[in-house]
């Protein structure tokens, strides 16, 4: 039997394999029963979203009507902005930065016709689905082990005491760090974020980590202390009982937005791809907000105690020429 991480890892490379499948056999897995091709939808999600999106338009009577290929975020990213309204996919899902960039110079997305009431304003062509938040991960049991203070910020991580203690991903390779340096930018500077950095990154030596994931699951394994990661995913372990908190840091909770996009072929524009994006967005939010607890459209609530208590918005544009600047923050 499966504990429920390894059956989340066995489905998540299921899914891979018949992604792959899907799409190398094209002349086969490309159509339906009843002879309309399948719409393809690239994603950077993970296995929570794509379940609840494939859940919501499987209930709306879609099933077998799509296949969904999933890749990591920067490599999605770079696949949109070099191939414009060339890509294969017929609905796109991935971080706002890489499509606000994508838009910008590619000019390659249909604004949507259905109507969100978007608490933020959101660009026309963007449906949001989620809104990811980073927070400092602690494993209490480790914690008392090892007689450490509590961290309260970011800035604390660079503290001596907490060498080979702590696990953060790398900026150059995931998303979700750059959420930590944001925070950082933020309330001190570039500058002096770059020294901060060096300490962080000279703390976590060999617990630098090129996925979003691995500093949450060296937490879980008891490898570290310490980590940094997405605010959900140690709510969601916090509420299983494992010995997983979060603190939220006083230089702020920052986010990344995650929206569902078409991309426009002209005429060649799958005539069902609009009403299937409405479905993903509309009623994928439905469970999507229970893992994501980010309201994103008027009427959405989340528990109280969920909400992070000191949101905050970069105060730039946020692109993927702000995120390589941001990157060359990082120690070589």
């Amino acid at each position: 039997m499966y504990n429920k991480h390894q059956y989340s890892q066995h489905m998540k490379h299921l899914r891979a394999v018949l992604a792959a499948c899907s799409l190398g056999l094209a002349s086969f897995t490309l159509c339906s029963c009843n002879g309309d091709k399948q719409v393809i939808i690239y994603s950077n999600a993970d296995d929570e979203a794509i379940e609840a999106m494939e859940q919501a338009l499987d209930q709306a009577g879609y099933q077998g009507q799509y296949v969904f290929t999933t890749f990591s975020t920067s490599e999605l990213g770079g696949k949109v902005i070099a191939e414009g309204k060339n890509i294969e996919a017929d609905i796109l899902t991935l971080s706002s930065y890489y499509l606000d960039s994508a838009q910008e110079r590619n000019h390659m997305f249909l604004p949507l016709t259905f109507q969100l009431e978007h608490l933020t304003p959101v660009n026309q062509a963007f449906g949001p689905i989620t809104r990811q938040e980073g927070a400092i991960f602690i494993n209490t049991q480790v914690i008392k082990d090892k007689g450490l203070t509590l961290p309260t910020s970011i800035k604390d991580l660079a503290k001596p005491e907490y060498k080979g203690l702590i696990s953060i991903p790398n900026v150059k390779s995931s998303s979700t760090a750059w959420l930590m340096i944001q925070a950082l930018v933020s309330a001190y500077g570039e500058d002096q974020t770059r020294s901060i950095l060096a300490s962080i990154v000279n703390n976590a030596g060999p617990h630098l980590e090129n996925s979003g994931s691995a500093p949450l699951k060296k937490l879980r394994a008891g490898e570290v202390a310490i980590a940094f990661g997405l605010r959900q995913q140690a709510i969601a372990d916090k509420k299983k009982g494992l010995p997983i908190d979060y603190i939220d840091p006083t230089e702020g909770t920052f986010s990344l937005m995650e929206a569902v996009v078409i991309p426009d072929k002209g005429d060649a524009t799958n005539p069902q791809v609009m009403k299937m994006a409405e479905v993903m967005v509309k009623e994928g939010r439905k469970e999507l907000i229970k893992v994501y607890p980010v309201p994103l459209y008027k009427g959405e609530e989340v528990h109280s105690a969920e909400k992070a208590p000191n949101q905050k918005v970069f105060p730039l544009p946020l692109t993927v020429e702000l995120l390589e600047k941001h990157q060359s923050l990082m120690p070589h």
